[in-house]
C-alpha cells in the first residue's frame, strides 16, 4: 500500500487539495485511492503519533488505524493532507531555521504505517510571505515574541528540504513552489492522485477561481474548449494569459507590515527563496514541479 502526507506548508494550501480530491471521489476509488479529509484522522493520529513518540507502529496498530479511518477494503494508495502535519504555524521558524523539526515530523508520520511505500507532498513558500502569514494568525502572539532576535533572511528552505531528506531517506519527496500553484496546479493534482492526464480533472481550476475574475475563468474555458488535444503547455499558456489579463490585484498582491521589515529585505528574502529553489529542484532524489 502506498500513503501519501500532503504536508501544506502554511499559508499554501487552505484544504484546496482536500476539496479537489473529493470532487474526483468516483474515479479515485474505482482505482483504488482514498484521499481521507482531515477530521477522518486527525485524532487518531495525534494520538498514535504521541503513543509511538517516533518509533514505528507495530502491524497490529497499522491495521487498528487503517480500519478505524478508511471506508474501502485494502485501496493501493491513501492521500492524507493536512498543514498541521508540520505543526503548529507559530513553529515554522526557529532560531535554528525553518521547519527545522520537519523532518522529525515526518519521520514520525512514516514510522505511523512503517509497512508501506510513504510519500510527502510538500509546498514551498517564500519566506517573504510565509512570515507574513505566519504573524497574521490568531494564535501566532505578537512577531517580536515568536521571531525574537532571529534574521528573517536566515530562515532558508535548502536546509529544511536537506533535513527532510536524510530524515525519510526511503521516502518519495515531491515539491513545488507555492507561488507557481496557479500554473501547475492540475498536474500536481494528478500525480498525487496518479490520475493520467486524459481523464477528465473535476474542480482543476479551484485554485484560479481564488485569485481570477469570473470573466478570466470564462476566457480559460472558452480557450481550452477550442483545443482539438489540449497539452500541458498549451494549458499553462492558456493559464498563464488569463492570469495576465483578469487577476484579482487583491489576490496578487500581500502588504507587509512587520518591524524592521523594508522592501530591500523583502527583496533579499525572494532572492535568496530563488536560489534555494534552484538547489532543491537540482537535488537527486526529490521530483520537482516546474512551470
Amino acid at each position: 500500500m502506498q500513503v501519501v502526507f500532503h504536508c501544506g506548508v502554511h499559508g499554501t494550501d487552505l484544504y484546496r487539495m482536500v476539496k479537489t480530491l473529493t470532487q474526483n471521489r468516483d474515479w479515485l476509488l474505482t482505482h483504488g485511492v482514498e484521499a481521507l479529509t482531515p477530521a477522518k484522522h486527525r485524532d487518531i493520529f495525534n494520538e498514535a503519533l504521541t503513543a509511538l513518540n517516533g518509533d514505528p507502529s507495530t502491524p497490529e496498530m497499522e491495521q487498528v488505524m487503517l480500519d478505524a479511518i478508511l471506508d474501502t477494503d485494502n485501496p493501493r494508495r491513501v492521500i492524507f493532507s493536512t498543514p498541521t502535519f508540520l505543526g503548529k504555524a507559530s513553529r515554522a521558524a526557529s532560531s535554528d531555521g525553518l521547519y527545522a523539526k520537519a523532518g522529525g515530523q515526518l519521520a514520525a508520520l512514516a514510522n505511523l504505517f512503517p509497512s508501506a511505500e510513504t510519500e510527502f507532498f510538500i509546498a514551498l513558500k517564500n519566506p517573504a510571505t510565509l512570515i507574513p502569514y505566519v504573524a497574521s494568525q490568531d494564535n501566532t502572539g505578537p512577531y517580536e515574541q515568536w521571531m525574537g532576535a532571529i534574521p528573517p533572511e536566515s530562515l532558508r528552505w535548502a536546509p529544511a528540504i536537506r533535513a527532510i531528506q536524510a530524515a525519510v531517506p526511503d521516502s518519495r519527496l515531491v515539491i513545488w513552489c507555492h507561488e507557481d500553484t496557479s500554473l501547475i496546479w492540475p498536474e500536481v493534482v494528478r500525480r498525487i492522485a496518479t490520475m493520467p492526464s486524459d481523464v477528465p480533472l473535476r474542480a482543476g481550476l479551484q485554485v484560479l477561481g481564488d485569485i481570477l475574475s469570473p470573466e478570466g475563468l470564462q476566457m480559460i474555458r472558452d480557450e481550452m474548449a477550442k483545443q482539438e488535444r489540449l497539452t500541458v503547455d498549451t494549458r499553462r499558456e492558456i493559464f498563464a494569459a488569463a492570469l495576465a489579463a483578469h487577476a484579482l490585484p487583491d489576490q496578487m498582491e500581500i502588504d507587509i507590515d512587520l518591524p524592521g521589515w523594508t522592501q530591500d529585505l523583502v527583496d533579499h528574502i525572494t532572492e535568496l527563496y530563488d536560489q534555494d529553489v534552484a538547489e532543491i529542484a537540482a537535488l537527486s532524489g526529490v521530483e520537482f514541479i516546474a512551470p
